[in-house]
């Protein structure tokens, strides 16, 4: 018998997010030693709109988890992996919406007006305040190293599984059959 997946549903917003989140991270990395100019401005407001759609994404996640809970983990799993397993994914989705919440946070504190892919106007969410802008980009940064760790962590987790144990803990998120 097969191991349970995921749900189609959950690898697509799984997979989008992931590609999403990977782009974002190098997009954030690149983009801050930029001298100021277009090519700066630019990638800031692409940085903006897609960790916005990556909160859109988390929540819908969150939501489409609620309705349909993940497939249980295999009892042939060590017990630590058994336990720090859901705690890992929990902080992970915890990071995908504290990060963008913390950039829009960070950028209504600036005082920047951000229009969604340049059409959609977002409301601030906090008054223009200096003081406040300074501890959000700290937290914004500090977030984005913690959010690497993580990844680091989940991607290592999935080559141990795949590669090393051969377990199947992979397939159950990968949409395109056996892996």
């Amino acid at each position: 018998m097969a191991e349970p997946t995921y749900t189609p549903a959950a690898q697509t917003l799984h997979w989008i997010t992931a590609v999403a989140v990977l782009g974002m991270l190098g997009v954030g990395l690149w983009m801050t030693g930029l001298p100021l100019g277009f090519t700066k401005l630019y990638a800031y407001a692409w940085h903006k709109w897609i960790g916005l759609v990556v909160l859109l994404l988390t929540v819908g996640r969150l939501l489409w988890r609620w309705r349909h809970p993940p497939p249980p983990l295999p009892a042939s799993l060590p017990h630590w992996q058994l336990l720090t397993a859901p705690i890992a994914h929990w902080a992970l989705l915890a990071l995908l919406l504290a990060m963008p919440l913390s950039g829009w946070l960070m950028t209504s504190a600036a005082g920047v007006s951000v229009y969604w892919f340049g059409y959609l106007p977002i409301p601030d969410l906090v008054s223009r305040d200096q003081d406040l802008f300074e501890a959000l980009r700290t937290t914004h940064y500090l977030l984005s190293r913690l959010l690497i760790v993580v990844l680091v962590l989940h991607i290592g987790a999935v080559v141990h599984h795949d590669v090393l144990r051969r377990d199947g803990i992979f397939r159950r998120m990968w949409p395109f059959g056996g892996a």
